[in-house]
């Protein structure tokens, strides 16, 4: 099973790995908002994940990590 980590402190709510992701595995947090005030995406799916890193290949910040 693949592990998908998200560094909250880097996220900046941008999205993009949500929509990059083939399984839907992550989504966009109404409830949790880091120390920048940016609503932070998060693996709202785990067991979904196929490994392939497509959200970590988009993020724009180098905030998440995917291990298989």
């Amino acid at each position: 099973m693949s592990k998908v980590t998200i560094d909250q402190n880097r996220c900046k709510g941008c999205g993009l790995c949500v929509n990059a992701c083939p399984k839907e595995v992550l989504c966009m947090s109404t409830d949790q908002i880091n120390a920048k005030g940016y609503n932070i995406a998060v693996a709202e799916s785990p067991e979904k994940c196929i490994g392939c890193a497509m959200c970590a290949i988009m993020c724009p910040d180098i905030a998440i990590t995917v291990e298989k």
